[in-house]
């Protein structure tokens, strides 16, 4: 779409549904749930409690997918109830998740097979504590070995700027788009984080956003850069107001339908630019993420300072970017190595 006519033409467009617009629909395992004592039942009563302790609805929800595919394992073996489930069973899984293969015939990642294991984990641990069964058959559960992977390249400042070049400003929707990749780069926010973003969020005068609920329903603030701000002033003046449908829509960012963006339809945007820039990479929503904080560190920033910015918990997820970012590496190397030209 484009100019007037993509603002026209969204009235038939907000008239699809939800499905139609795109996104996941997850589908609906059933499981034998004859009486209080099956792990299908357990499983319920167990992410029912997630939810009252105020886990996140993406933590439950992944559990619930690692749980359904350990209850689908188990219904093929016959294995319904909690008491007889054993630690040679649960090894018996993990060499299963080990061999098993995707739809593409490649294997679970480790850090998939790690996930599944450690719902199973937890769920048996939940189990004994609540006195369901009378011991743990995964307390003595090995885990995988964690594989240890550096996060991928991140963007050079040149293709950064090749990336924002790319929303057609001509088109009201290319400002917005080109408001949200400013902000995306400059505050090295979560996909989920910029779609949650409100209104409110955002104090110009302070040149920051206030994140809400980030990961681990933790809230933060996060300066937010001059250039950015720019761009966001001129969506909020000049094409916000042609997508709002309802007055009580509190949304900062709103699609061509009037409402807040799905974090996957944010993700399909964003790959689709980095695809038109035509620099060799492929990627989303958290290469921008990425790209800010190994920028931010090769420009002399604390890994501490870096830390609150990405709303990391613990300090050693942010070291991470310090083992990417070699810049002053080779500038040593450069320096000091003897075989370097004379």
């Amino acid at each position: 779409m484009a100019g007037k006519k993509g603002i026209a033409a969204r009235g038939h467009l907000r008239s699809r549904s939800r499905k139609q617009r795109g996104g996941n629909v997850r589908t609906e395992v059933e499981f034998p749930r004859e009486n209080p004592e099956n792990l299908a039942d357990y499983s319920d009563a167990y992410l029912e409690w997630m939810a009252v302790r105020n886990y996140t609805e993406d933590t439950i929800e992944g559990r619930r997918y690692a749980l359904d595919a350990f209850l689908v394992w188990c219904r093929e073996r016959e294995l319904v109830r909690a008491d007889s489930v054993t630690l040679p069973i649960l090894e018996s899984y993990l060499r299963h998740l080990h061999r098993y293969r995707k739809a593409n015939g490649k294997p679970l990642g480790a850090s998939s097979q790690r996930g599944r294991i450690s719902a199973v984990k937890d769920l048996f641990r939940w189990l004994c504590r609540g006195h369901h069964i009378l011991y743990n058959p995964a307390s003595e559960l090995e885990m995988p070995r964690p594989e240890k992977r550096l996060p991928e390249e991140p963007l050079s400042i040149a293709q950064v700027e090749t990336i924002l070049g790319q929303p057609d400003l001509n088109d009201p929707l290319g400002v917005r788009d080109r408001a949200m990749l400013e902000l995306l780069y400059s505050t090295g926010m979560r996909r989920s984080e910029l779609t949650s973003l409100e209104l409110s969020a955002v104090n110009q005068e302070r040149h920051t956003a206030q994140v809400r609920q980030g990961k681990g329903r933790k809230d933060r603030v996060v300066p937010v850069g001059s250039r950015a701000l720019v761009w966001l002033e001129r969506y909020l003046c000049e094409v916000r107001p042609l997508l709002v449908v309802s007055a009580n829509e509190t949304a900062l960012f709103l699609t061509s339908y009037g409402e807040a963006f799905n974090p996957d339809v944010l993700s399909r945007k964003v790959s689709k630019y980095i695809k038109a820039a035509e620099i060799g990479r492929k990627g989303s929503c958290h290469l921008f993420r990425h790209s800010c904080a190994t920028h931010m560190l090769e420009g002399g920033a604390d890994t501490r300072f870096i830390q609150q910015l990405l709303g990391h918990a613990k300090l050693e997820t942010t070291q991470i970017y310090t083992e990417v970012s070699i810049k002053q590496l080779i500038d040593v190397h450069a320096r000091t190595h003897p075989a370097k030209l004379k």
